[in-house]
């Protein structure tokens, strides 16, 4: 009885032993499933960071006006709206095409755009605060705007305003993307593999009503602007063959262009209006055509 009882203390010290040793086991293995998917949960987290496209900051140009006439006031508001309208746009244009284009797609498609946009609209808001009082000068210097990627979003912090694009640079949705790496919107896009081409616009001139005596100044200077904004068009076809995707000149050049005539014909109209009937329908001339 006595010899017994040890060899039945020693079985249970190893059933016990065993016990503890496989439970122990089972604890390291959940612990390492628990620290691989925190993990895996930080590195998607970080990925989520790096995709950011940022955001689009450009200067205040309503801090920057004189004294507003009463009588530019309403227009002047309006025009104000109007750039912070193109700046949201801007945004939601820049959310929604993470990954898209080339190392410049943020600068030709978005960035560049914008700034015609709000050459305009700051253009307008001086016309109109010169019609009564001291037309202000150099607000065009406030139409540029930048890419602020903020943190992990913008790989290098500072350098997004610097290089203009950085928010691209490094982003994940643009890492090994095809619209970098081999992009078939390069190979056969009308203006920049299969021959340039020019850009073609509609003629405004001989679309215009009689022109008062006291507008054809400003109707003539506004009509050569016209002929100047295509050539500067036609300069960019040639100087960016083969960038950006199937889209690009679409987006980087006849678009941007269309705005800019846009803005341009509506002066005209003004001009002739203030003395005359003003002209209606005008800015169905303003988009111009790839003629290749």
């Amino acid at each position: 009885m006595s010899r017994a009882l040890p060899k039945y203390n020693k079985r249970r010290v190893v059933v016990i032993g065993a016990a503890a040793a496989l439970a122990l086991t089972g604890a390291v293995v959940v612990n390492s499933a628990l620290a691989g998917e925190s993990s895996k949960g930080g590195a998607t987290n970080a990925q989520t960071l790096a995709a950011g496209p940022g955001t689009i900051t450009c200067p205040d140009v309503a801090s920057q006006l004189p004294a507003v006439p009463a009588t530019a006031k309403a227009e002047v508001d309006r025009n104000l709206a109007l750039l912070q309208t193109q700046i949201n746009e801007a945004n939601t244009r820049l959310q929604n095409t993470v990954g898209q284009g080339g190392p410049n797609f943020v600068q030709n498609a978005i960035l560049g755009p914008l700034q015609g946009k709000r050459e305009s609209t700051i253009d307008r808001i001086a016309i109109s605060i010169g019609r009564k009082g001291t037309k202000p000068q150099g607000l065009n210097a406030l139409a540029k705007c930048a890419l602020n990627a903020g943190g992990a979003a913008n790989n290098g912090g500072a350098a997004a305003p610097a290089n203009g694009n950085a928010g691209n640079k490094g982003n994940a949705g643009n890492n090994g993307n095809a619209g970098n790496k081999g992009n078939a919107g390069n190979n056969g896009n009308a203006g920049n593999a299969n021959g340039v081409g020019t850009i073609a616009c509609p003629d405004v001139a001989s679309q215009l009503p009689a022109v008062p005596a006291t507008a054809k100044a400003e109707v003539d200077r506004n009509l050569a602007l016209l002929q100047t904004q295509i050539n500067e068009a036609n300069t960019r076809l040639q100087n960016t063959v083969g960038q950006g995707g199937p889209n690009f000149v679409q987006n980087a050049i006849l678009g941007p262009l269309q705005g800019k005539r846009e803005s341009t014909i509506d002066r005209i109209a003004i001009s002739i209006g203030r003395k005359g009937t003003k002209p209606q329908g005008l800015n169905a001339l303003a988009a111009c055509t790839l003629n290749k």
